[in-house]
């Protein structure tokens, strides 16, 4: 079992977690030296939205190549009542959605720096291949 949960742990990639503040963020780019991906969401209620986690977001290539090249935040609205966020964390992405999408649009990803400055953005569903996305984030990675 121990031989298992080792084997596990030195084929799996590194872990990808999604922040939920940007602050916290841009000190991690800025300390690691890494771009950061801003995704708004809707998780339970908007299809593009879901469609571009589990396709994209959440693939293996995707992760295997975030886990080592980029922060990333997740900006979720969702509606459900059971899946609601804490209040803390509507104003943090309230805050964000005012300053990097304020026309609500989902969903909304952009590609930023740790200054904040936006590089790319993708409004909707990137119609492309996961590693058409990635190229594009590659283009301003160094």
């Amino acid at each position: 079992m121990k031989l298992l949960i080792i084997s596990l742990l030195l084929f799996t990639g590194k872990p990808v977690t999604w922040l939920g503040d940007f602050k916290k963020a841009q000190t991690e780019a800025a300390t690691s030296h890494k771009l950061i991906v801003i995704n708004f969401s809707g998780s339970d209620w908007c299809g593009p939205c879901i469609r571009l986690r589990k396709e994209i977001l959440e693939s293996e290539k995707f992760n295997d190549f975030a886990a080592y090249k980029l922060v990333l935040v997740r900006a979720d609205f969702p509606r459900q009542k059971k899946n609601q966020l804490s209040k803390e964390q509507v104003q943090l992405n309230e805050a964000l959605a005012d300053k990097y999408n304020p026309d609500g649009k989902f969903p909304f990803t952009l590609l930023v720096d740790e200054h904040g400055k936006v590089l790319k953005e993708w409004d909707g569903y990137p119609n492309e291949s996961t590693e058409r996305f990635i190229d594009q984030i590659k283009a301003f990675v160094q």
